[in-house]
């Protein structure tokens, strides 16, 4: 299994990151574009730390569509340099950062520090976010039942539509991510 500093140096840049997405490239780019990151001094507690992120994602996430645009905003005001992990190439990487001790959601965040140590880890969801969609998939029918799949579909796209189009999901990304980091 490789270090923390292997992963870092080894992943791929914000650009390259962008270059080799085929999915919610250009949704991805409308959030960083329409996102003004907010004013807050906790920003340069976070920027004296000299921190970095691993960003492990993938283009098809619609999580990863939003957050990671956030973030990138996110690096920007604290000076820190993002690098991508490609989940599903690396299940050793995600394996390590499971939500709730199971799930391979995405994206997470593992904030390092200049020696490459471990100092936070965010993700996949800030609160708001993680309200919204237990509340919008309450009626889904069991999986077992013919009609989950396109119930499902249905609330994905529900999804997709409200993480493009939500100023507050995008400031409460962005804050929880900045508790997370000065808490």
């Amino acid at each position: 299994m490789l270090s923390l500093k292997e992963y870092f140096e080894n992943a791929l840049s914000a650009e390259d990151y962008k270059a080799q997405m085929q999915v919610n490239k250009e949704e991805m780019q409308q959030i960083y574009d329409q996102f003004e990151a907010p004013e807050d001094q906790r920003i340069d507690e976070v920027k004296k730390r000299k921190l970095r992120v691993i960003a492990i994602s993938e283009d098809w996430c619609g999580d990863a569509m939003m957050n990671n645009a956030i973030l990138l905003k996110f690096a920007e005001k604290a000076d820190m340099e993002v690098r991508f992990v490609l989940r599903d190439s690396h299940l050793d990487l995600i394996d390590q950062y499971l939500t709730n001790g199971t799930s391979r959601s995405i994206p997470i965040y593992v904030f390092i520090d200049e020696n490459f140590e471990e100092q936070a880890v965010w993700g996949p969801r800030a609160e708001e976010v993680q309200a919204f969609i237990e509340d919008s998939r309450k009626d889904l029918p069991s999986k077992e039942d013919p009609s989950f799949e396109a119930k499902s579909k249905e609330k994905y796209q529900l999804a997709h539509d409200k993480f493009l189009s939500s100023p507050e999901f995008w400031n409460g990304v962005y804050y929880s991510m900045l508790n997370r980091l000065t808490k």
